[in-house]
């Protein structure tokens, strides 16, 4: 049943909102839902004497305006189009005799652009202005400029059924809240929860199942979005023929649309389907039930990856109110919520401000459009982030919209009045200029309105299948793409391009989303931008090296393709010759501890093309090798004994040539060695040895002669290196033959330090390690004698070795030169 306009409850406030607007030119409604607020308060205003022109009544959704206005033209006995008619982006029903017009936020953003001083608009009122859309805050902010600026006369209303009226009332200049009743009808609330491990899908089915037995009358289901509205509906295969099962979301058709939203003309039961485009606006005849999954999808703009994602995520509690509110508008209702009763609480409060989150190029760039300097210095509920503002001037710069100063340019201008975000508005502009203006527009479509063509990722295969449709929106759709292509201008070259027409048009429009496949079977993918996508094996596109990607889905670092288009390597040079780079790469190489030299060319993080460089920078090369030792250490350099053994010896001396120390000096020390060389085991060994007494120096050098000889001379006149970096302490190996005759233990440097001598038999195997060498040869000594005679017979094991004479010779050949002696 449809109420009388004398039956609305907002009527009886309208009174109080008269005398304000005739007094001051703003003012704030707060109306629940059902009072009547969008169609009854525009069509009142029209006997007012100031209204002499056109009201406009803002709507956030396409659906709502197009009801908003039929059902004032209903009300009025008239046609839609006379006195009360609507505008949207795909379809317009208005007149030159139209006095009240609902039109999309965004229609209004682009009709306040281009008409500052709303030429003709007497008011404007912005309806569930709650919902914070990005286009519905922007639009009340360059609406409260240009009445300070331009039109004093300009009477502006915010509405809302949940609304923060105070915050409203002071950023529209300490206007006055008015407050209306609403009806009263009962609402039972029904937590009947659900299980998390089973679909949401199946879970709602059962509700709604459950609710089309236990109560009466319509039911309204929320979901988050299209493909779990097309599972439920699957789920419900079968209900009796008295139950008129409808969709509604913003992909179907108008005609599908409006009936859903009006009463069954056979008097069937009524079970809608929706996503949250039914929350508020519209009134549902017969419905009496409401079933929520407690769920919404919202897009959420991630900056770090320029895209923007759909996300689901948990509704707000303003929304599950809203929701509620639907069943108990005509009478009694009662809602079923598929949580927990104390969850609500848990839910946050409102849904976010999408200026918050959103892209906001499309905004910076009309900002600029309109003199605004700094978006910021308008009037806003919630300002813009300014790290949000600063991202958005950068891309806009990248397009050629905005100079460094943030002025907009011609073509920014250009951008700006073609009714589409920046990116698919610049994708058009220079598309157009290449002949390929008409296809341009129809991906620009196919972008922006959901479902055309199915949901194939493949632009290509969605765009034959949309010029096949025959249903309205499909019509409707194409009439948009042929306005657009017009006003774009130039040839129509497509043939040109052939089948790569589609994405060279995505290209321009998302150069940084050009896209290369990683591997054989196409699933993985790197862009221009330096992010990651998938894309499923079986898809069509795999076959393709390349791609222009104009939406995804998922994590940035793999996202999900939705939708792109082949090109080829010959096509992208073209488009982007000014911008590919041409570099010559020299990369150290720590495998090989050598340089890999090589010439490419790049798009962006894309690796075009690359090859060998024979003629590389000999300096470029040094340099490389040199970056590669101090990033990857100095292990990678050819060192020799002597070498070692010298850091070895200035390390115990106290003289700083560690890892560290060598690695902060480098640039003392290692570029002479590198100079013509390629790789670092080219360096000559004993390069590095001559290079480590250069960084020393002279003093250095005779400093640790002294507190750490090289070498450890025996009695019997064989010299030893002492290893300082031995455990222990500065250590040698020698015989014990060589030190017969030695009374005392031998030590070393100026604090006299005892060497750790490891003796060892003949043949060189360890025998005894000692500090302390007369105690050795009074002690142990005797028993490794004995031992040492049975082994080693030729070699002298003397009872006294303090008293022997050191020798490195056979008993046998000390004879014989004792003999000859």
């Amino acid at each position: 049943m449809q109420h009388s306009p004398a039956a609305l409850p907002v009527l009886a406030v309208l009174p109080a909102l008269f005398a304000h607007l005739r007094a001051s030119p703003n003012a704030v409604l707060v109306a629940p839902p059902g009072a009547g607020k969008t169609t009854a308060v525009a069509p009142a205003l029209l006997g007012e004497p100031w209204c002499t022109g056109e009201i406009l009544v803002l709507s956030p959704r396409r659906l709502a305006a197009r009801a908003a206005a039929e059902r004032m033209a209903a009300i009025a006995g008239e046609p839609v189009g006379k006195t009360f008619g609507y505008a949207t982006r795909m379809d317009t029903r208005r007149s030159a005799e139209t006095r009240v017009t609902v039109i999309t936020e965004g229609i209004f953003v682009a009709r306040i652009q281009a008409d500052a001083e709303l030429v003709g608009v007497s008011a404007v009122l912005f309806d569930e202005v709650h919902e914070r859309s990005l286009d519905g805050d922007f639009g009340l902010a360059l609406a409260v400029d240009a009445q300070a600026g331009f039109r004093p006369d300009l009477r502006l209303v915010a509405m809302s059924a949940t609304l923060d009226g105070a915050r409203f009332a002071a950023m529209m200049g300490g206007a006055p809240v008015i407050e209306s009743e609403g009806r009263a009808h009962p609402l039972t609330l029904r937590h009947i929860g659900r299980r998390a491990e089973t679909r949401i899908e199946d879970e709602v089915a059962s509700a709604v199942r459950r609710a089309l037995a236990d109560e009466d009358g319509g039911v309204l289901v929320f979901l988050p979005g299209v493909a779990e509205i097309e599972r439920v509906a699957d789920r419900l295969a079968g209900l009796p023929d008295a139950i008129a099962l409808h969709l509604l979301h913003g992909s179907i058709d108008p005609p599908l649309q409006r009936a859903a939203i009006q009463a069954e003309p056979d008097g069937r039961r009524k079970l809608v389907l929706a996503t949250s485009i039914a929350e508020t606006s519209l009134t549902i005849p017969g419905i009496r039930i409401v079933v929520d999954s407690g769920l919404a999808r919202r897009p959420r703009y991630d900056r770090q990856a320029g895209m923007t994602r759909l996300v689901t995520e948990r509704a707000s509690q303003a929304a599950v109110t809203q929701r509620a509110g639907r069943a108990a508008r005509q009478g009694p209702g009662v809602a079923y919520r598929l949580w927990e009763e104390a969850a609500t609480a848990g839910l946050p409060r409102f849904d976010p401000p999408e200026v918050l989150e959103a892209d906001l190029s499309g905004l910076v760039l009309a900002g600029a459009i309109w003199g605004v300097g700094d978006l910021r210095d308008l009037r806003w509920i919630d300002p813009p982030p300014a790290a949000a503002i600063a991202e958005a001037r950068q891309r806009l710069e990248g397009l050629g919209a905005i100079d460094p100063a943030a002025r907009p340019t011609d073509h920014g201008r250009a951008i700006a009045a073609m009714p589409m975000p920046p990116r698919l508005a610049h994708m058009l502009l220079c598309a157009a200029r290449l002949g390929l203006g008409a296809i341009a527009a129809e991906v620009a479509v196919l972008l922006s309105e959901r479902g055309l063509g199915g949901n194939d990722a493949d632009v290509d295969a969605r765009l034959r299948r949309w010029r096949g449709e025959r249903g309205t929106k499909a019509q409707a759709a194409r009439r948009l793409a042929t306005r657009w292509a017009a006003s774009a201008g130039g040839p129509d070259r497509r043939d040109d391009h052939g089948e790569l027409a589609a994405g060279v048009a995505i290209a321009f429009g998302f150069p940084d989303r050009v896209a290369r496949r990683r591997d054989v079977s196409g699933e993985s993918w790197a862009s221009a931008g330096g992010r990651g996508f998938r894309l499923d094996q079986a898809a069509g596109l795999a076959r393709h090296e390349w791609l222009a990607v104009a939406d995804t889905q998922g994590a940035a670092s793999g996202a999900r393709i939705l939708a792109a288009a082949p090109l080829d390597l010959a096509t992208i040079e073209e488009l982007f010759a000014d911008t590919i780079e041409h570099r010559r790469i020299v990369d150290f190489d720590p495998t090989t501890g050598g340089v890999v030299t090589l010439r490419e060319r790049r798009l962006g993080s894309l690796r075009l093309s690359s090859g060998p460089d024979s003629s590389a920078d000999p300096d470029a090369i040094a340099r490389a090798l040199l970056a590669g030792v101090r990033d990857h250490g100095l292990a990678l350099l050819p060192w020799n004994a002597t070498a070692a053994t010298l850091r070895s010896r200035a390390t115990y001396a106290g003289y700083q040539i560690d890892d560290t120390t060598l690695i902060d000096r480098l640039d003392e020390w290692l570029p002479a060695l590198l100079v013509g060389r390629r790789r670092l085991d080219a360096i000559p060994p004993g390069a590095l040895s001559d290079a480590l007494r250069t960084l020393i120096g002279w003093d250095g050098l005779r400093q640790i002669d002294r507190l750490a000889p090289p070498d450890f001379t025996s009695p019997a006149g064989s010299t030893h290196p002492i290893d300082y970096a031995a455990e222990g302490g500065p250590r040698v190996e020698l015989r014990p033959q060589s030190l017969f005759g030695l009374a005392e233990h031998p030590v070393i440097g100026e604090a006299r330090v005892p060497l750790v001598l490891s003796l060892t038999s003949p043949a060189g195997r360890p025998i005894q390690t000692t500090r302390d060498l007369p105690g050795f040869w009074a002690g142990s000594w005797a028993a490794v004698a004995r031992e040492m005679r049975g082994r080693y017979p030729r070699h002298p094991w003397p009872d006294d070795p303090a008293a022997a004479t050191a020798t490195l010779r056979t008993k046998n050949a000390d004879a014989r030169r004792q003999q000859k002696g």
